[in-house]
């Protein structure tokens, strides 16, 4: 089987573009509840969500592509905070914030934001590039 090399890149960039939106939504669930509390007294905050890719080898392309492979939470310790007045605080006025480091989310965030554009532009070139090829084909006839 012949494989045409311009739409083989253009595959791989787009598993790369799924996997970055798939991450770019799990840090903007992260950042978004990066203060919610339990509402109940004593009861858990929200969990980070952590994500895992793996590559994932087509045979009958011959190259491999990206896939989520695992979406979980961190079981990072609760960072704890008094605040008797919170109605998830416990019997001592200790309430459970979230794990999430803001600051950590958003330079993932960031990379995830990198990685993102870097497989758009090579969807966007290999697509000039067939183009390229059809006008010049047209132009040999």
């Amino acid at each position: 089987m012949v494989v045409d090399p311009l739409s083989l890149a253009s595959r791989i960039a787009s598993s790369g573009l799924d996997v970055q939106e798939t991450r770019m939504r799990i840090l903007s669930e992260n950042l978004a509840n990066a203060q919610s509390t339990g509402d109940t007294p004593g009861s858990d905050a929200y969990r980070r969500k952590t994500i895992s890719f793996s590559w994932e080898l087509d045979r009958a392309l011959g190259a491999s592509s990206a896939k989520v492979s695992r979406i979980a939470t961190d079981p990072g310790e609760f960072n704890i905070e008094y605040d008797p007045g919170n109605p998830a605080a416990n019997e001592d006025g200790m309430v459970k914030l979230p794990n999430v480091n803001v600051l950590i989310e958003l330079a993932d965030m960031r990379e995830a934001n990198r990685s993102y554009e870097a497989n758009l532009q090579t969807v966007k070139q290999t697509r000039e590039l067939v183009s390229l090829t059809i006008d010049l084909l047209r132009a040999g006839q």
